[in-house]
């Protein structure tokens, strides 16, 4: 089991290149409207939260001799029941996240031809163009996604480096200092967004060969990688978006701006209108195509539907035309549907399902694989206590009430 192992650095650079997407976008925005250092203990409370539901599915997954997916794990501690909730909550989280992106690149197509052309470009368009384009490549298969993925990210790299060398220069430190800490929770639900690699565990444990010491490495660095980029990213924006007037982050919330068009729009060099849209594109396509696949995947999977060379268009279909379909009838919902996936689909997933499921095979059927989480009883408590919350939080937006 542990001959031939794969890298923990590759593992990481894994982890950290699943969490780092179109999510990111998305987080000074929501964020920022507590100011950087209450936002900052928010980032650590979710990093902290979605590290170790990640590591109760370390331990879940120690106690099988096999690969297998969060599906069997689900069935085998909590049986039918809960297998259906995962597959209803997993549907509803790939759906949503397609939403947030489709909407994103036309938010993102409507500013790029505003300030550019000077032209009124309406977001559907954009939007319908982008998922013509790029869910023909699904189609193609996961083989031609993974090339077309390996030059995204670079590109992806590259625009982060050039805008943070650049936009640093415009930072006011005064921004940064701003501090409304009861305005902090509210970002929960896209946090957890933003730290979630939970779905790669599976796998992620068998490139490793089954060494959970590794796998456990592997999560925490990954993580901290992520965390450490974000960090860079919310000092960048809160930095030059200031929190009222013109393009800032209450007005960017309210019209479904995400970070890169805020700054984009504030400080009007070329040179930042270019690397931070550039970001946002790359950010958002590789997202968009690994959530697409992996949808058209989970759909064949449940649906029976037997793998050919390139991916069957009907699934396609199925997987990309309701989240277009509702991404042109309602424009604005990057951050709602960001939030409706974190606070609902992914804590239900991530969150409470793993604790769940540790405690049922502790306690009940005693399960004892070779690793167990640190904390027992108190620590599940917690996390439960934690997911909760979140999920308060995210119904209570939904419902239009404020906890505060």
């Amino acid at each position: 089991m542990i001959e031939k192992q794969g890298s923990v650095l590759g593992g990481m650079l894994l982890i950290a290149g699943s969490c780092i997407g179109a999510g990111m976008l998305g987080l000074p925005i929501v964020t920022g409207l507590s100011g950087f250092f209450p936002s900052l203990g928010m980032f650590f409370c979710a990093w902290i939260f979605m590290t170790a539901t990640a590591l109760l599915l370390v331990e879940v997954n120690g106690w099988f001799s096999r690969q297998v997916n969060l599906l069997t794990m689900v069935d085998h501690s909590l049986g039918k029941w809960g297998k259906g909730i995962c597959w209803i909550t997993y549907l509803f989280l790939f759906y949503a996240l397609l939403v947030a992106y489709i909407s994103g690149i036309g938010g993102l197509c409507g500013t790029f031809f505003k300030v550019s052309f000077d032209t009124a470009f309406p977001p559907w368009v954009g939007s319908l163009i982008f998922v013509a384009l790029f869910g023909w490549i699904v189609y193609l298969g996961t083989r031609k996604v993974d090339l077309f993925n390996r030059g995204l990210m670079v590109g992806k790299i590259g625009f982060f480096i050039l805008l943070v060398s650049i936009g640093i220069f415009y930072i006011k430190p005064s921004f940064l200092l701003r501090s409304d800490p009861i305005e902090a929770p509210s970002a929960l639900p896209l946090l957890v967004i933003a730290f979630g690699f939970h779905n790669m565990i599976p796998s992620l444990t068998a490139y490793l060969k089954g060494n959970l010491k590794r796998v456990r490495i592997t999560i925490l660095g990954g993580s901290l990688m992520a965390f450490a980029i974000y960090l860079i990213w919310e000092i960048l924006v809160l930095g030059i978006v200031p929190l009222g007037g013109p393009n800032g982050l209450i007005e960017s919330l309210k019209n479904d701006k995400e970070a890169s068009q805020s700054i984009a729009l504030i400080i009007g060099s070329p040179y930042i209108r270019l690397f931070s849209q550039g970001l946002a594109f790359f950010a958002i396509l590789t997202s968009f195509l690994a959530q697409a696949l992996s949808l058209v995947h989970f759909l064949s999977d449940g649906l029976k539907v037997n793998y050919k060379k390139q991916e069957s268009i009907a699934l396609c279909a199925l997987a990309l035309i309701p989240p277009l379909v509702l991404s042109i009838i309602y424009p604005q919902l990057f951050f709602k549907a960001l939030n409706f996936a974190g606070g609902i689909c992914a804590v239900i997933l991530f969150g409470i399902l793993p604790a769940t499921m540790v405690w049922i095979g502790r306690y009940r059927k005693a399960n004892l694989g070779t690793y167990r989480m640190p904390g027992g009883k108190p620590a599940l408590l917690l996390i439960f206590a934690f997911a909760l919350s979140i999920l308060c939080i995210q119904v209570s937006s939904m419902l239009g009430f404020k906890l505060h």
